[in-house]
């Protein structure tokens, strides 16, 4: 290999126009960009900081002040993901545990650690073990006449059946 052709960190350079020059703003009229430095004339759009607020409408009374507000959002909702019973179905083998890292090894829930639901929508002929935050009552039937188990795991904070009676 000749010594001009052989590629070493004394001799590396940029593709070409893989590189620009940067422009180098205000610095003459001879630059091309000098004065305004291509903001324009003066007022509030040549200044730094001349970002307006997001839906700024130049002082009228924005969209979203004139539009009525409605409706109430709990911050105290809980969103449970949802499976069928066909789901299950089709995903599981009979004496399978069911629950929420089984559920989203089989995609049929994003959250392993979410509340799951499971609804009665489908049919059911092998026997599972499902553990689950809620169940539909003809999901619970069905799981049941199927010679499977149904086991309600209780969600944080909620009070017990023997808790629950006062004392005195």
């Amino acid at each position: 290999m000749p010594q001009d052709l052989a590629i070493g960190l004394d001799n590396l350079q940029p593709a070409e126009g893989s590189r620009k020059t940067r422009i180098r703003r205000g610095r003459g009229t001879g630059s091309g960009i000098g004065k305004t430095s291509g903001r324009g004339g003066k007022g509030q759009t040549a200044r730094a900081g001349k970002g307006r607020p997001r839906g700024f409408e130049g002082g009228q009374m924005p969209l979203y002040r004139r539009l009525p507000k409605f409706g109430f959002n709990s911050p105290f909702r809980r969103h449970y993901q949802v499976v069928n019973l066909s789901a299950l179905e089709k995903h599981f083998n009979a004496g399978d545990t069911v629950n929420g890292e089984s559920l989203a090894k089989a995609g049929l829930v994003k959250d392993p650690t979410g509340l799951v639901k499971i609804l009665g929508d489908g049919a059911v002929s092998k026997k599972f073990i499902v553990k689950a935050h809620k169940f539909s009552k003809s999901a619970t039937q069905k799981i049941n006449q199927a010679g499977g188990q149904v086991e309600e795991i209780k969600l944080p904070g909620e009070a017990t059946e023997e808790s629950s009676v006062g004392s005195g």
